[in-house]
């Protein structure tokens, strides 16, 4: 298994709609399923409640690498071991972090998203293989979800 994932959907909306849709805080948390404090900002950690149905009991928290606008959108997020209710801890400080990176390319009919998820090999051995299957899943959800979104809000 790399220590990657990747994802790409072709949306059919010009690059500064789907730069805004991953950027706007508010627009980001509608598609995202996550309830954030505020802005984005480069160099700053992002929180909010995840709003997914049995998720909602998860803190979300980012930090902010990039914002090259128009191209590229990047933050590192912790992974966690326990996703239940009952081992579920908010304490992100000492979990592994991953890089989320949102790139953007024109195309004749829209934009072409691509989402790279990276640095797997920073989880324990132990529960590697288990993140990673479940971010594989979550983002062909998430590029389900934002194309989804962006069509009902062109």
């Amino acid at each position: 298994m790399e220590d990657r994932i990747v994802k790409s959907v072709e949306l059919k909306a010009p690059v500064e709609r789907v730069w805004r849709a991953l950027t706007d805080w508010r627009e980001f948390g509608e598609w995202f399923h996550v309830k954030l404090e505020g802005p984005f900002a480069v160099g700053r950690v992002s929180r909010g409640q995840i709003t997914h149905p049995g998720y909602e009991h998860i803190v979300w928290e980012a930090l902010i690498e990039k914002m090259e606008p128009g191209r590229l959108f990047s933050y590192t997020w912790a992974q966690i071991e326990f996703h239940d209710q009952e081992r579920y801890s908010p304490d992100y400080s000492q979990a592994p972090r991953t890089l989320v990176e949102f790139r953007l390319e024109k195309t004749a009919s829209g934009t072409l998203l691509t989402v790279t998820e990276s640095g797997f090999e920073n989880v324990p051995a132990g529960w590697r293989a288990t993140a990673q299957r479940g971010n594989e899943g979550g983002w062909a959800l998430q590029m389900k979800n934002i194309e989804g979104y962006l069509a009902q809000r062109p």
